[in-house]
């Protein structure tokens, strides 16, 4: 295998034709060889391709190592010798193509080792006789396909193919000369085939047509082609040359290039009338007015013509529609197609006379919508039986005329209007289809979204391909209850609506058009859809997008047939030409209901954090102090007592625990207030003022105080007040450096056992040097100095405005509105 592979390798690199298919194929067409390249063929070959070049002989040793050889095309070259043994060792040969070359003789001997040809393609030589050896083309039993002649050859005798009597073949076709010169009768009663062609034109003789038709007789053919029957001139003999078509069985007639007036159009026809002939055929045929033509009224009109189908193609002068001046040749033909006839009216008496027709094809014509409507015209009654009528490759601009045609067609179902210049608005207004057109094939032409509501709405197949839309009319779309496959590919369409219900659709065409957005909702509304088609656009690879496809596919109601081949991003452009199969978004940013888990889940550990951090900082006391703090500046504020320059009260604040009450009241007291002079002092029990808030004291007396004493024990640490104007007075001394704050420990306090929400106290107890109460009666004279060191010398101090404060403050127990003095001292 490994040696194999590389021969092939080394064949296609010095070698003029293309070897594939692991060497069974080679293609060496066009390339102007001028000789077979046998030794750089491999001899594993089945097919052969040598088309097209410039070989001029076919030897004995080309071929020989080809035993595996099945097909050989030669055709078009200039071979004009093939060696007696060309073919000795390709006896499995099945398809020879010898067609146009330049062999004056039929090479029967190179032939002879074929016996399993079952097509031989030889005509178009310079053969001068199409005599076939009957010992070697008697032995191709499982021959199909035979075509024989040439330009030189003048006539066919009695014994030219007596070689193929028990043959039976699928397709033969001879050629002849232009200038046929002999026909022996019985010269074609030894084919057997069942499709049968003549290239022979016999202007000069038109005689031997009958005689040819006549060796038909009796026999059945699926069809028969004659082209060229007049190469160079019209028919103007008035001899039926046609009479002995009758006889033949024939399904198809084909008449492929030639001249006809209406004398010989005529003929044919009448004898067609009487034949079991279902199909006939005119194409490419240079049609003209017979100068001698006699009308003889509806007595010489075609009105018997009983065909399934008649095809009028490429036919020069569009007369021959009307060749007798009438149209009743078209009367019982089910199905008529014209093509490239290039007609420019239609009479309304030819809409009358096409009463049987089912089919009506007349694309290619160049029609404008005058050339079929007329509005003079009336089409009442008019082709009863028409079920599909084709308008295509036209130059059609209104669907108001075409409405107006149609609506007279009781039993038009298929329309096909491809390939025109329909969808403007202007044109497409006022449009009354009858309800029983179910497909509407309307692609490449040009139409504006306005123009759809002029569409029937009754149809069930809809194919508005490549016609320029860029949105859809969705009032035009509700109203096709039976739509059950549109195809809208190739347009401009931006965006897929939304809320697009059709209960009814099941195949949806949407490729190569310019939206780029697609969900799960698009089609939630079409409960029928089953098929998709919706590739080559410009998508934008979301989360939408994966969800559509990934709910597709599992749920397997939606079969997307372009998938995944045709599916790429667009946007964004790190994703430019990604395959979209390839395109997997994370779960977090495409599943809403995990991002909720996670956000809650996030929320709530922050929260829990923040209610841990508030619990070890104690936040909400502070929170609540502050609150105070300002509630009662505001008061202050209101009440016009807070403000004005700085005048303390007080020498300092005395700010103390209740069970320390009996230490201040009989050691504090008495040593600063019995100074000589006295400091004056604010302590709660005797100097706040009755009826105020308790907090509003607090913050009043310390404001109005030099210095804050605290007396620090215990019983301070857990009193919830004392903290309070602790705080309060770290407030009063933001911006400052805590000179005004005397610590005094009563006892002894480890910084590191109070709580967090002492940290200010720790810091300064830590860093800031304090007063500590000695047990010793020889150490307390020297605390005394030093507290009075830090109060400094006792000077003048106002009056509080209210007389007799003193003496109230220590007799007040009941009296705040919500906070009473009871509460505050049971608190201290």
């Amino acid at each position: 295998m490994y040696i194999v592979k590389l021969t092939i390798f080394w064949y296609n690199i010095v070698n003029p034709c293309q070897i594939y298919d692991s060497g069974r194929f080679a293609k060496c067409l066009g390339q102007q060889l001028d000789h077979v390249p046998w030794n750089l063929l491999p001899s594993t070959l089945e097919s052969l391709d040598l088309s097209y070049n410039e070989i001029q002989a076919i030897y004995a040793d080309d071929f020989s190592r080809l035993h595996s050889l099945r097909v050989l095309e030669l055709q078009f070259n200039n071979i004009s010798v093939i060696e007696d043994h060309a073919f000795h060792n390709n006896s499995l040969l099945e398809n020879l193509n010898i067609f146009n070359n330049s062999l004056e003789e039929v090479p029967a001997t190179a032939l002879q080792p074929l016996y399993n040809l079952r097509r031989l393609f030889m005509s178009n030589n310079l053969y001068t006789k199409a005599k076939l050896a009957d010992k070697v083309f008697s032995s191709f039993t499982h021959l199909q396909i035979l075509s024989m002649g040439g330009p030189l050859v003048k006539g066919l005798r009695k014994g030219d193919f007596q070689a193929l009597k028990n043959i039976s073949l699928q397709e033969f076709n001879i050629k002849c000369s232009s200038n046929i010169s002999y026909y022996e009768p019985g010269s074609l009663k030894a084919i057997q085939t069942s499709s049968m062609g003549f290239d022979i034109a016999i202007d000069q003789k038109p005689h031997f047509l009958p005689l040819m038709l006549q060796d038909l007789a009796s026999k059945t053919f699926s069809q028969i082609q004659f082209r060229n029957l007049f190469e160079f001139m019209y028919y103007m003999q008035d001899d039926d040359i046609f009479r002995n078509l009758p006889d033949i069985n024939v399904h198809q007639l084909i008449f492929h290039r030639g001249k006809f007036n209406e004398n010989l159009l005529r003929m044919a026809l009448l004898n067609l009338q009487v034949t079991p002939i279902k199909h006939l055929t005119f194409q490419y045929i240079d049609f003209a007015r017979s100068p001698n033509f006699v009308d003889s009224g509806l007595n010489s009109s075609i009105k018997d013509l009983a065909l399934d189908r008649l095809d009028l193609w490429h036919i020069s002068n569009p007369d021959i529609l009307r060749f007798d001046w009438r149209f009743t040749w078209f009367n019982k033909i089910r199905l008529l197609s014209i093509q490239n006839v290039n007609f420019n009216s239609v009479p309304c008496d030819a809409w009358l006379e096409m009463g049987g027709m089912e089919v009506l094809d007349i694309s290619n014509n160049r029609l404008q919508n005058n050339f079929i409507f007329n509005q003079r015209c009336n089409y009442r009654g008019n082709m009863p039986a028409l079920f599909i009528f084709n308008v295509s490759t036209n130059q059609l601009t209104s669907l108001r005329d075409l409405a107006s045609l149609t609506s007279k067609f009781k039993q038009l179902q298929v329309m096909d209007v491809s390939n025109n210049l329909l969808g403007s608005a202007k044109e497409s207004h006022n449009c009354y289809w009858l309800h029983n057109i179910t497909q509407l094939i309307a692609h490449h032409n040009h139409f504006e979204s306005g123009a759809l509501k002029c569409l029937p709405t009754t149809v069930q197949f809809l194919d508005l391909s490549y016609c320029d839309l860029d949105q859809l009319d969705m009032a035009y779309f509700q109203q096709t209850t039976t739509l059950k496959e549109l195809w809208l590919n190739g347009n401009k369409i931006k965006f897929i609506p939304s809320g697009w219900k059709s209960h009814s659709l099941q195949s949806l065409a949407l490729d190569g058009n310019s939206f780029g957005i697609i969900s799960i909702g698009s089609f939630q509304d079409m409960p029928k859809l089953s098929r998709l088609t919706a590739g080559n656009n410009p998508y934008h690879c979301t989360c939408d997008l994966h969800a559509f496809i990934q709910d597709t596919i599992s749920k397997r109601r939606i079969n997307i047939t372009d998938w995944p081949k045709n599916y790429k991003c667009y946007h964004p452009e790190a994703l430019l030409n990604t395959a979209v199969a390839h395109f997997f978004p994370g779960n977090v940013a495409c599943d809403i209901r995990l991002v909720i888990v996670i956000c809650v889940a996030t929320t709530a550990v922050v929260v829990l954090v923040l209610v841990f951090i508030c619990y070890i900082f104690n936040i909400p006391w502070y929170t609540k102090a502050t609150y105070q703090i300002l509630r009662a500046k505001y008061r202050a504020h209101q009440q016009g007592a807070y403000g004005g320059s700085q005048v303390y009260e007080y020498h300092a604040f005395i700010s103390y625990s209740h069970p320390d009450a009996d230490w201040v009241r009989d050691q504090l007291l008495p040593c600063l207030e019995n100074n000589k002079p006295p400091y004056r002092l604010c302590i709660h029990e005797r100097d706040f003022m009755p009826g105020k808030w308790i907090i509003d004291n607090i913050i009043e007396n310390i404001e109005s105080s030099r210095k804050v004493i605290f007396v620090l024990s215990h019983h301070f640490v857990n009193s919830e007040w004392c903290n309070y104007e602790l705080y309060f007075a770290q407030q009063r001394a933001i911006g400052k450096t805590f000179n005004d704050v005397i610590l005094v420990v009563k006892e002894p306090i480890d910084p590191e056992s109070l709580p967090s929400k002492y940290c200010k106290l720790k810091k300064m107890l830590n860093t800031k040097t304090y007063l500590e109460w000695p047990q010793q009666d020889k150490q307390q004279t020297f605390f005394w100095a030093q507290l009075k060191s830090v109060l400094g010398k006792p000077t003048l101090i106002r009056q509080h405005a209210a007389s007799g404060r003193g003496s109230m403050v220590s007799s007040v127990e009941t009296v705040s509105e919500k906070d009473t003095g009871a509460e505050y001292r049971k608190g201290r």
